[in-house]
């Protein structure tokens, strides 16, 4: 029985997949970038109801940008669990935007793509990052650099910190956290670590059931003389406490 709702789940999913590459071939570029952003949201929040992921919102999401988030990265669910939550732009490693479907999503909402390999290429995405916060976007950074299994964080890079410096924005630290609903334990499914491939991560994620993906926001900070390292330094602390924040379970 897991299995046939398993496959019914996936192929609502992949429905959804397709439909939203479509959505941005065809009707994104006759919209406003407000409208874009509400139709991405939307989406997201689509996705994890045909995931059946609830998904449970701490903390107050940004209303408004500038900001820069920071946040812990467990699976490639995040993006649409943070998408959900509140509409921001990522930061991807650059070959994203080449993976059918999944780049063209991805272009669609509004990602900046980054050679991670390549010191040159980091410090122009800062730059390009900088002047996006200037505009007043909400953009959204995995600090990590790779993901974990949650149990953990791992240590931050600073370097994309210096766009909210140049900027001078704010940085809004989030927990992410996938637990059972019932019990409020942590949920593995997810993960996307070691040789877990996607589809193997995602078959798991749909045999679950009673899957929470649980997204906290802490207090918007400044840097208040800080370098990039040092704030770095308490903004993983902040993530860290944030990440153990979950909503008791029902009843």
């Amino acid at each position: 029985m897991a299995r046939l709702v398993a496959c019914w789940r996936f192929l609502r999913v992949l429905i959804h997949l397709l439909t939203g590459a479509w959505r941005i071939r065809w009707e994104f570029p006759g919209l406003q970038q407000p409208q874009r952003d509400a139709q991405v949201q939307a989406w997201a929040q689509e996705m994890l109801a045909r995931l059946a992921i609830k998904l449970v919102v701490n903390g107050h999401p940004p209303a408004v940008g500038p900001v820069l988030l920071v946040s812990n990265h467990i699976s490639w669910l995040d993006i649409v669990v943070m998408h959900a939550a509140r509409h921001c732009r990522f930061v991807s490693k650059a070959s994203v935007q080449h993976w059918p479907i999944v780049g063209t999503l991805a272009n669609g909402a509004g990602t900046l793509y980054i050679e991670r390999e390549s010191r040159r290429d980091a410090m122009r995405v800062v730059h390009h990052m900088a002047e996006r916060l200037a505009a007043g976007d909400v953009l959204a950074v995995f600090p990590e650099g790779t993901t974990g299994d949650g149990s953990t964080v791992l240590p931050f890079h600073a370097n994309m910190l210096q766009a909210a410096i140049a900027a001078q924005v704010p940085v809004q630290p989030v927990g992410l956290h996938f637990c059972d609903g019932a019990t409020g334990q942590q949920s593995f499914a997810p993960c996307y670590i070691g040789e877990d491939s996607l589809l193997t991560s995602l078959w798991r994620t749909l045999k679950t059931q009673d899957l929470h993906a649980v997204v906290s926001f802490g207090t918007a900070q400044m840097p208040q003389g800080r370098d990039r390292r040092a704030w770095a330094t308490d903004l993983h602390q902040a993530v860290v406490d944030l990440r153990l924040v979950v909503r008791p379970p029902a009843g």
